[in-house]
């Protein structure tokens, strides 16, 4: 994992509730900003404008456009739970339900503006907090399949912690570029085929 860039290390932390909205208007504008412009014209003075803040004020949350940038990413990860894994019917036949459940969680969670996930995925540089966020969000979800694996009667892996790692990897590694660059491949030939590969392997490369 790279080493954390200490020239995004955020500012100023929100205490007050002004202080927190006004942070929001700095990133939702930059979300705004980014997208529109792209993210060398997608300045901090454009942010600023685009906030309705004095370029001075922006600077008091956080140091440089980068900073911006690593912030949402991190919201973008805290928010990829997954959601539907404790609802989900783990009896014999419905392997491929659990994984078309997370496959389609993975993709929903990326659905928002394409070019400002081109942005984040390109550009974003590692915080200490982005890191942090990767490294969290891993070890939840890995915990998570991992557990669901371990119930299922259909699962035929030889190593439970390994396969957790490799299918989250895969889903969200494929997911992120297929909705950075949405018109490679239609979403729902993407959702079926993803399936098709993880289900036939965690049923020990048995399709039936």
């Amino acid at each position: 994992m790279p080493s954390a860039d200490r020239r995004l290390q955020a500012r100023r932390k929100p205490r007050q509730v002004r202080a927190e909205l006004t942070r929001e208007r700095i990133l939702a504008a930059a979300a705004h900003v980014f997208a529109e412009h792209g993210y060398a014209a997608g300045t901090t003075n454009r942010i600023a404008e685009h906030a309705r803040i004095s370029i001075g004020s922006l600077y008091q949350y956080f140091p440089n456009k980068d900073a911006i940038l690593a912030e949402l990413l991190v919201r973008h990860i805290d928010r990829g739970s997954w959601t539907q894994a404790d609802r989900l019917d783990l009896s014999p036949g419905s392997l491929e339900t659990v994984v078309r459940t997370l496959v389609r969680d993975a993709v929903d969670n990326h659905r928002d503006d394409p070019h400002l996930l081109r942005i984040m995925i390109e550009e974003a540089s590692p915080s200490r907090e982005l890191l942090d966020s990767i490294e969290r969000h891993g070890r939840v979800r890995t915990a998570q399949l991992r557990e669901l694996l371990a119930r299922h009667p259909d699962v035929r892996v030889r190593d439970l912690d390994t396969a957790a790692e490799l299918i989250l990897f895969t889903v969200e590694t494929n997911t992120h570029r297929l909705m950075a660059h949405p018109r490679t491949i239609p979403v729902e030939t993407f959702e079926n085929e993803l399936v098709d590969m993880v289900t036939r392997y965690l049923r020990g490369g048995d399709g039936g």
